[in-house]
């Protein structure tokens, strides 16, 4: 099972790279394997930099876009991001709703949350979710609207691809981010196995999207992320599980497979890079 873990670790980064392919391939046409370096060369310098849920990427990324390209890039990049916020919230919304009795009974003496809390937790989630979808497929409205606002205006070329974006290319970005998400998911429960966390498979799967949404939420940098994953692995998976041990080094397994081994690779690349404009 650990070897499927690493393996579906590359399914994770290559559906990254296929989205980012996809969308980019308005401004340039490009390769899956030059996507791939792309992704994990992204992945490098967020790490290197530390930024914020990995905004950092998208720095790494345009390093095989051309000059001119470079900040339309990032839009369209944007685009993606998008699409996986979409699968996150939609997912950990349903979880929210379905354990949320279940979760407060199993906590409700040793922590303040109440079922207002949770419940408003959920219902924003919604709000967010739907205002989200419908910026994301209307997104040739929205650039629209914001050429019609003079600051922007000026700086119009740089969103304009976004309106070539078409319902069906958009549809696809999102169904490539639906099999990426599904493929953490995969991930995270094979490893609550492997550690012995025993939570049954539904109950762990509903949790695991409670805590991808909330990881979505909280602001968090690349290496202080394995200490809010503890901390929210422990609030949530503890509740339904005693072993804590495993639960931690779920959490931990998950974080060094997903970020830590794939960025240590991207960094191969981004030296690689640097190397050739030098020669």
């Amino acid at each position: 099972m650990a070897v499927l873990v690493m393996f579906l670790m590359l399914g994770n980064w290559s559906c990254e790279a296929l989205k980012w392919k996809v969308l980019i391939g308005h401004i340039q046409n490009i390769s899956f394997l030059t996507a791939f370096k792309a992704i994990l060369s992204g992945l490098s310098v967020s790490v290197a930099m530390n930024t914020p849920n990995g905004t950092g990427e998208y720095f790494g990324r345009i390093l095989y876009i051309k000059k001119g390209n470079r900040i339309r890039a990032i839009t369209l990049t944007f685009v993606g991001s998008i699409s996986q916020l979409i699968v996150t919230l939609v997912f950990g919304t349903i979880g929210v709703f379905l354990l949320k009795e279940k979760f407060y009974n199993a906590t409700s003496q040793n922590t303040h949350l109440s079922l207002a809390i949770i419940n408003g937790v959920a219902y924003g989630s919604i709000a967010v979710t739907i205002a989200l979808i419908s910026i994301y497929f209307k997104l040739s409205w929205l650039v629209k609207l914001l050429e019609k606002i003079p600051f922007i205006a000026k700086y119009a070329y740089f969103i304009q691809k976004l309106e070539d974006l078409r319902w069906h290319e958009l549809l696809k970005v999102l169904l490539i981010s639906i099999l990426r998400y599904s493929v953490f998911i995969v991930q995270y429960l094979l490893l609550l196995q492997i550690f012995n966390v025993g939570i049954d498979i539904v109950n762990a799967f509903w949790l695991i999207t409670i805590m991808f949404l909330i990881l979505a939420i909280v602001p968090t940098i690349a290496l202080a992320e394995l200490g809010v994953r503890g901390k929210i692995s422990i609030f949530l998976f503890g509740a339904f599980s005693t072993n804590t041990l495993g639960i931690v080094l779920t959490a931990s397994t998950i974080w060094l497979i997903n970020l830590i081994l794939p960025a240590l690779a991207g960094s191969l690349f981004v030296l690689g890079i640097k190397f050739f404009r030098n020669k």
